[in-house]
């Protein structure tokens, strides 16, 4: 049963969520926030990185699925949330995880079945697929939908190499690998 370590970047507050999958059915495992203080983003990098190593330890996912960085009006804000991403990357690179990479629009779809759902929506479609007894906080529900993303993506990828008579290994950023 492959367990998944979704993750949503930010340099204040970075997302985690963990769900085991077994064919189509998804289970929650756990889901948090990694907090960041000061106003120097090095040591915030440092504890997103050092708490997501401490987060795969303790859970041992088997894959991580991120979402990828979008473009802010600000530049500064896209720089650090790129950083931020970068520290998480690291952290399942550390630890030997396939690492696949989701827009935000992929995981709304995934999710919801439309790429312009709001946060809302995603937030009750999470709680509603892992039979969650309440809303998850905002970036723990994302980071489980990032999680659910790649679930329902793996899925289907293995369903259409089946068909085919291919064993698909490896599918990341939406392309074959």
């Amino acid at each position: 049963m492959p367990r998944i370590l979704g993750v949503d970047p930010g340099s204040r507050i970075t997302g985690y969520g963990l769900v085991d999958v077994e064919g189509r059915e998804e289970r929650f495992v756990d889901c948090g926030s990694i907090f960041t203080e000061g106003e120097h983003l090095p040591p915030r990098l440092k504890t997103i990185f050092e708490s997501l190593t401490a987060i795969i330890e303790e859970y041992r996912p088997d894959q991580m699925a991120i979402e990828q960085v979008f473009m802010h009006r600000n530049a500064n804000s896209a720089l650090k949330l790129g950083q931020a991403r970068g520290a998480a990357i690291c952290a399942g690179v550390m630890a030997q995880l396939p690492i696949s990479e989701y827009t935000p629009t992929q995981v709304k779809q995934a999710v919801v079945g439309k790429g312009g759902a709001d946060k809302a929506q995603v937030q009750q479609m999470v709680r509603m697929l892992l039979k969650l007894p309440e809303v998850a906080a905002e970036d723990a529900s994302d980071a489980l939908a990032i999680a659910l993303c790649h679930a329902h993506a793996s899925a289907t990828a293995n369903q259409i190499g089946a068909q085919a008579g291919v064993v698909m290994k490896g599918f990341r950023r939406g392309r074959f690998r």
